[in-house]
């Protein structure tokens, strides 16, 4: 996390895993055992700042209910502790980018030698285009 970003602790009882049945290819394996994991944070048990809470609510996207459950589902490797694993993993790395506050963005202003090239850029475009006209027939 970054030094000035607030310690998140997650209580046990905001987590619930539980294994489904992976999807895609496998073979018997996929048929058989539960090995994916599906992990459900309940944030309104997280003690977040408004801030923090709202950049979360953000990056989760469709991740997360509208009663604010964050919902992942990792099924990237063939045991369960591996995906139990990559799951927790993927929540940390979610609230660590929600802790880091953007850097607001300072306005500029075009240079006078941008705003001469555009300038000039869009005289010559309007020659062209005027060179495009027909001119009609002189008898």
């Amino acid at each position: 996390m970054p030094p000035n970003a607030p310690a998140i602790t997650i209580p046990d009882d905001a987590l619930a895993v539980s294994f489904v049945r992976a999807s895609g290819p496998g073979g018997q394996n996929v048929n058989k055992l539960a090995t994916a994991a599906q992990l459900r944070c309940d944030t309104r048990r997280l003690d977040l700042p408004a801030d923090v809470a709202a950049r979360l609510r953000g990056l989760a996207g469709s991740r997360m209910t509208g009663d604010g459950v964050i919902v992942i589902h990792a099924q990237r490797f063939r045991t369960q502790e591996r995906n139990r694993q990559d799951a927790l993993e993927r929540l940390t790395a979610l609230l660590q980018r929600a802790t880091e506050r953007p850097t607001p963005r300072r306005p500029t202003r075009p240079t006078r030698a941008s705003k001469l090239r555009r300038l000039e850029g869009k005289k010559r475009r309007g020659t062209i285009k005027a060179g495009r006209g027909g001119r009609g027939f002189e008898d």
